[in-house]
């Protein structure tokens, strides 16, 4: 069954607080091969200008799924997350994520298509500290491949 055009447009309650800490970053640094000093020694990072140690830019998948997740299993939604393979994926930086950071998201739904027996769903987690400093703005577009496909 299609997805239902009417929740463009709607926004989810904002997630829970997500602190990051110096490990976490580390531990992403190292998954994902990110090399600069400044992801794992805070006086490189403070010789770069940053409080602490800084994430490598796609850290904040981390805190954009956690919000995507309310999208996704939202029962009156209906998405069938089995069907999921990822579309596409940009994020926009309005300044590195910290160590000591304490990030919230909000998720967003901007645009639902049906293409070829396919729905996709464009969402957006508007990611900002507790105190509503922007961070980061991650979009995906969730491809949710038809019965026959």
């Amino acid at each position: 069954m299609p997805l239902d055009p009417s929740f463009i447009g709607r926004t989810y309650p904002p997630s829970d607080v997500y602190e990051v800490s110096r490990e976490k970053i580390r531990e992403f640094a190292d998954a994902t091969g990110a090399t600069s000093p400044a992801h794992r020694d805070p006086e490189a990072a403070k010789a770069l200008g940053y409080r602490d140690v800084i994430a490598p830019p796609t850290f904040a998948i981390v805190v954009a799924m956690k919000a995507n997740e309310t999208i996704m299993f939202d029962p009156a939604l209906g998405l069938d997350y089995s069907r999921v393979v990822h579309g596409d994926q940009n994020f926009v930086h309005h300044r590195p994520v910290t160590a000591g950071d304490r990030l919230v998201s909000v998720a967003h739904i901007d645009s639902i298509t049906q293409r070829m027996g396919n729905d996709m769903i464009t969402v957006r987690a508007e990611i900002g500290t507790e105190d509503g400093e922007p961070v980061t703005t991650a979009r995906s577009m969730l491809v949710v491949r038809g019965e026959d496909a």
